[in-house]
C-alpha cells in the first residue's frame, strides 16, 4: 500500500488528526474502542447512534457518560463527507458533489420516484474511471484512484444526514467501474446490509463487463442484482462506445453473466443506453434479443442524457420516443421484460460525471 493510499484508508481528519467513525463496521468500531481501553459493548452503542439514529455528534449519545463523550471528542469524529456542491432537480432528485479527505471529488445521487415511497441512492466506487465509455462524462475525468470501503458507505450516510430521509435502495452506478474495485465494493455491500440496514435485494451493482470482477462477485454469492452495461449487441459497435470490449469481448462477458446466474440463481439486468444512429436500429434490437434469449434477465433501455466531451461537443443524441418504443418491442420479442427508464434529474447535470466536470471547469 502506498503512503497516499494508507493516508486515505485511515481517513484521519487532516487538521485535527481525529479518527472518522462514520462508515466503519461494527468490528472496526470494536477494535477502536478496545484501543481506547473501553469495553466492547461501547462499540455497539456508538454503532447504533451512527447508523440507526444518524447522530451528528458524540454529545447526542446520551447513554454514554459525559466523561466518555469528552474523551471521544478528543480522538474521533463522526463527521461525514464534506459537501462541495448540491443541486436539486424539479423532480426532487438531489445531486451531490462530495470532497474526500485528500481533496478528490466524487458524485452521488438521491432519486425519488412518484410511483414508490422508497428512495434510491446512486454511489460512486472510484474517483474518475478508466473504462472510458464515450457517452459517459466520467470517462473524461480519467482514473484517479479507488474509493475505500469507508468512503463508499459514507456516501449513503452523508446523503441521509443531508436530506433527512432514509435510503432504501442502492445502485453502484455512479463514477467509476465497481468491478475494478471489487473487494472493496463487496465489503461495502456487507456494511450497507449489516450496519445501514439495506436489504441485499435492494442493492444493484453495475459493470461494463469486467469478467474477473463478475466471477469474483458470483463467488461472493450475495443476493444482490448484477447489471451489465451492454449498450451494443455487436462487437464493432460496442468497442467503439465501450472501449474495454477489446479486452473483454462480448462472448466472454456473456459467458460470465450466464455463470453468475447459474451460481447465484439471481436474475440480472441488461442496461442499454440508446444513442441515435449508433445502437438503436431495428437490426441491433433483433441482435440484442437473440444475444440474451437464454439469459435470465430483464432489459433496461436508457434514453441518452446528453453530455459534452472536453472540447464542449455533444457527441451523441437520444433517439425519439417512437424509435425507443420500436427498439423496446423488438428486443423483447423473446419474452424478456423490457422497460424504458424514467428520466430523473435531467435539469441538474444528473448524468455521471457532469457535475464533477462542471465544477472543475468553474474552478479553472
Amino acid at each position: 500500500m502506498t503512503t497516499e493510499n494508507a493516508s486515505t484508508e485511515s481517513k484521519l481528519n487532516e487538521t485535527e488528526k481525529k479518527r472518522a467513525l462514520s462508515g466503519l463496521t461494527l468490528a472496526e468500531l470494536t477494535d477502536f474502542v478496545s484501543e481506547l481501553g473501553l469495553p466492547k459493548f461501547r462499540a455497539k452503542q456508538i454503532h447504533s447512534w451512527i447508523y440507526a439514529k444518524w447522530a451528528k455528534s458524540f454529545d447526542e449519545m446520551t447513554d454514554l457518560g459525559q466523561e466518555l463523550r469528552a474523551k471521544l471528542n478528543e480522538v474521533a469524529t463522526i463527521q461525514f463527507l464534506k459537501l462541495a456542491h448540491l443541486e436539486v432537480s424539479r423532480d426532487g432528485t438531489r445531486k451531490y458533489l462530495f470532497e474526500l479527505p485528500d481533496g478528490q471529488l466524487i458524485e452521488s445521487v438521491l432519486i425519488a420516484f412518484e410511483d414508490r415511497d422508497s428512495l434510491s441512492a446512486c454511489l460512486s466506487s472510484q474517483v474518475g474511471c478508466a473504462v472510458g465509455c464515450t457517452f459517459c462524462a466520467t470517462g473524461y475525468l480519467g482514473f484517479k484512484r479507488n474509493l475505500t470501503h469507508q468512503e463508499i458507505v459514507d456516501q449513503v450516510m452523508s446523503i441521509q444526514r443531508e436530506s433527512g430521509q432514509r435510503v432504501a435502495n442502492i445502485v453502484y452506478m455512479g463514477q467509476g467501474e465497481p468491478l475494478l474495485n471489487t473487494d472493496t465494493v463487496i465489503s461495502s455491500i456487507k456494511t450497507l446490509m449489516n450496519s445501514v440496514g439495506i436489504g441485499a435485494r435492494h442493492i444493484t451493482v453495475s459493470t461494463s463487463g469486467i469478467v474477473p470482477g463478475i466471477n469474483d462477485l458470483a463467488a461472493a454469492n450475495l443476493p444482490i442484482t448484477l447489471a451489465l452495461s451492454l449498450h451494443a449487441p455487436d462487437r464493432a459497435t460496442r468497442e467503439e462506445i465501450v472501449p474495454i470490449t477489446s479486452k473483454y469481448p462480448i462472448h466472454k462477458v456473456m459467458e460470465a453473466m450466464h455463470d453468475y446466474v447459474n451460481t447465484t440463481r439471481r436474475r440480472v439486468t441488461i442496461e442499454y443506453v440508446l444513442l441515435e444512429g449508433v445502437n438503436d436500429s431495428e437490426e441491433q434490437a433483433r441482435m440484442l434479443a437473440e444475444l440474451v434469449k437464454d439469459l435470465h434477465c430483464n432489459i433496461n433501455l436508457i434514453p441518452f442524457n446528453p453530455t459534452m466531451n472536453k472540447e464542449g461537443q455533444i457527441l451523441y443524441q437520444r433517439p425519439d420516443i417512437r424509435t425507443q418504443k420500436r427498439f423496446r418491442d423488438i428486443s423483447g420479442r423473446t419474452g424478456k421484460t423490457v422497460t424504458i427508464r424514467l428520466e430523473r434529474g435531467t435539469d441538474i447535470d444528473a448524468a455521471c460525471g457532469q457535475l464533477h466536470n462542471k465544477f472543475l471547469a468553474a474552478k479553472n
